[in-house]
């Protein structure tokens, strides 16, 4: 069958980019998007951190699907068209394509056209029976699936790595609520939380002895600069990243070194020494807990699996 390896394009443009950034600079305290973290290299940086002694995150993902994928794809079924969301460099999902049975579709969703593109066409000679059907799209925000070729009988959408934790509460309960209509009858949804533990190894994930994480951190701002005619100097911010047992959240943030004027798209921002300007959440969950959330949805829990350790979980959620 030939393959489609044309992106379906949904990336948002440079002025919701602009708005986004201006938006998030003008409020105190101070954001930046994390959405935006993902141009390539960020994402090149990001598959750089999953391969780091400190971020367990990945290991133990890839530990429960290496043990659980033939199990999660049976629960999964036949011809479905498989949906991801922030397909990154997909390594999980070649796990659970490989045992699925005769899948209709699979397609990835990722902000980064660039990287897409490239994990599309390894994915098409890796998979050269299934149809591949790329799109480029904030999946915060709606866009619309491809029409695959064959014929399918449900879909199921696969959200890996624990992005759903960078999303507040109510953010993530809106986010699951547009998911769950996307699956539709006997649809679901696979997904990875990263479950609460020791602080410190909350910590060392986000914040590791080789600066990896604070080059992809710091790589936000060199974006707006080369894009936005900003003007960051990238010496003068250190990247932070500390964990709130209030909240059950790392709270990730660039600080400013000294008092500065720091200019994007014309507009000058007043910064003090030791002002910080968060980019990033990352929340930490039990499975009791999200699976609570999910509920209220009208998205139930059917079964969930864990790494040796209890580090991580993978949950298959159903439509009720």
């Amino acid at each position: 069958m030939e393959q489609k390896t044309s992106v379906l394009n949904f990336e948002p443009s440079l002025k919701a980019f602009r708005e986004d950034v201006l938006q998030g600079m003008r409020v105190r305290p101070r954001s930046l998007p994390c959405k935006y973290f993902y141009d390539e290299r960020g994402s090149q940086l990001f598959d750089a951190i999953c391969e780091l002694d400190e971020y367990y995150l990945t290991r133990a993902e890839l530990a429960i699907m290496r043990e659980n994928a033939a199990e999660i794809a049976k629960q999964i079924g036949p011809a479905a068209m498989l949906v991801e969301y922030g397909s990154g460099s997909s390594i999980k999902t070649r796990l659970l394509l490989q045992q699925m049975a005769q899948p209709a579709a699979y397609v990835p969703v990722d902000i980064s056209r660039e990287h897409l593109q490239s994990v599309a066409n390894e994915l098409n000679e890796a998979f050269p029976r299934i149809e591949v059907l790329p799109v480029c799209a904030d999946f915060t925000k709606p866009f619309e699936l491809p029409r695959s070729q064959q014929a399918l009988t449900h879909n199921v959408v696969y959200f890996p790595g624990s992005t759903i934790g960078n999303f507040q509460p109510a953010q993530a309960r809106a986010l699951l609520s547009r998911i769950a209509p996307l699956c539709g009858t006997g649809g679901g949804l696979i997904i990875g939380i990263d479950l609460k533990k020791d602080i410190a190894t909350i910590e060392a994930a986000y914040d590791d002895m080789d600066g990896v994480t604070a080059d992809f951190n710091l790589n936000l701002l060199e974006r707006i600069n080369r894009q936005l005619d900003g003007d960051f100097d990238l010496d003068q911010f250190e990247h932070s990243a500390n964990y709130s047992v209030e909240h059950g959240r790392v709270e990730i943030s660039v600080i400013s070194q000294r008092q500065q004027v720091v200019t994007v798209a014309d507009e000058p921002f007043h910064i003090s020494a030791g002002e910080s300007i968060r980019t990033e959440y990352s929340h930490k969950y039990t499975v009791e807990e999200f699976s609570l959330t999910a509920r209220g949805v009208g998205l139930v829990l059917k079964q969930h699996w864990t790494d040796s350790d209890e580090l991580f979980a993978v949950l298959h959620l159903v439509v009720a």
